[in-house]
């Protein structure tokens, strides 16, 4: 029996020993990929920098905190205080994030600064065969402010919440083809320029045609592919209202053989027009929104063919293509 035990014990022993080692390997090998990431050039790629990065959370977590997170992309530049970034051992393709605020984004074309403070934020990406099985972002007591001259509160709201979910029964194994939901909303939305407040604001949208694998999501011809495969994006339903006016739309989105969107937005809205009326001026308010009918509802619908976008038949703008 004695002599069981101490088996018993070593091979524990050996095991603990072997898997500390591995991890300190794997450890390691997170270190250095994320290090990686600093030297992007930060236009083809992001470019992220930590002003400190450790890699945690043995035995069975590999925790990643990079603090003083700078991210870059061409004019844009993101500072956030801290990222966390976590992986369980028995679940590495389901990803836990938070990050400390507030945030500080500028541009440099436009020399534009705003910050985004928050209560907590936190999010979530579970990988299905490295296809999206669902990806999450909540965010609490978010203020979105221009920081420029002051720190000016552009709008705020108590939770924000963003989701993307799979759509199983527009899975195409064959052509290896997925389909994603998305769902977001803003409670208690107050944005003063706007003059909203207490403004709920959900969306809806669906985008099929994507590559079932995100990691050709950076495929340059991820467009033409998606346009040969039939893709598109349903906006199912876009919904914010208020006590005083309601905003509906619903649509659909494509592309042609030339990268032009095609399809067409349909609107309705009632008390918005006179909400607006000192940011978008007539014309344009009529172009966007319609005419009223007998009820005070606004109806419109805008069209986006051969490069252009127009209010019913009237062209009012040109896109170039995105391909």
């Amino acid at each position: 029996m004695k002599k069981r035990i101490i088996i018993l014990g070593s091979v524990v022993a050996a095991v603990i020993v072997l898997w500390s080692a591995a991890w300190l390997v794997l450890a390691g090998i997170v270190k250095q990929n994320v290090d990686a990431l600093a030297l992007t050039d930060g236009v083809t790629e992001p470019n992220l920098t930590c002003g400190t990065l450790d890699v945690g959370g043995f035995p069975f977590r590999f925790d990643v905190d990079c603090e003083t997170a700078r991210i870059v992309s061409g004019d844009i530049v993101v500072d956030v205080p801290g990222i966390r970034a976590s992986v369980r051992v028995y679940a590495p393709f389901h990803v836990l994030a938070s990050a400390k605020g507030p945030l500080q984004l500028s541009d440099n074309f436009t020399g534009t600064r705003n910050g985004v403070a928050w209560s907590s934020l936190e999010a979530s990406i579970r990988l299905d065969n490295w296809r999206i099985a669902r990806a999450s972002v909540s965010g609490k007591d978010l203020v979105w402010s221009d920081t420029l001259f002051g720190d000016a509160v552009i709008a705020h709201s108590p939770l924000t919440e963003v989701h993307l979910f799979d759509i199983p029964e527009q899975y195409d194994a064959e052509r290896h083809l997925a389909a994603l939901a998305l769902y977001a909303k803003a409670d208690t939305l107050a944005w003063p320029g706007l003059t909203l407040t207490d403004t709920n604001a959900e969306v809806q949208l669906e985008l099929s045609g994507l590559p079932d694998d995100v990691r050709n999501w950076g495929d340059p011809m991820l467009l033409p592919a998606m346009q040969q495969a039939g893709g598109a994006l349903k906006i199912v339903a876009i919904r914010a209202s208020d006590a005083d006016s309601v905003l509906d739309a619903e649509g659909q989105l494509g592309l042609d053989p030339q990268g032009m969107v095609d399809g067409q937005i349909a609107i309705t809205s009632t008390g918005v027009a006179e909400r607006i009326g000192p940011l978008l001026q007539e014309p344009w308010r009529t172009l966007v929104l319609g005419t009223p009918g007998a009820d005070g509802a606004h109806v419109n619908q805008i069209n986006f063919r051969a490069g252009g976008i127009f209010s019913g038949l009237v062209p009012i703008a040109s896109l170039p293509p995105l391909f």
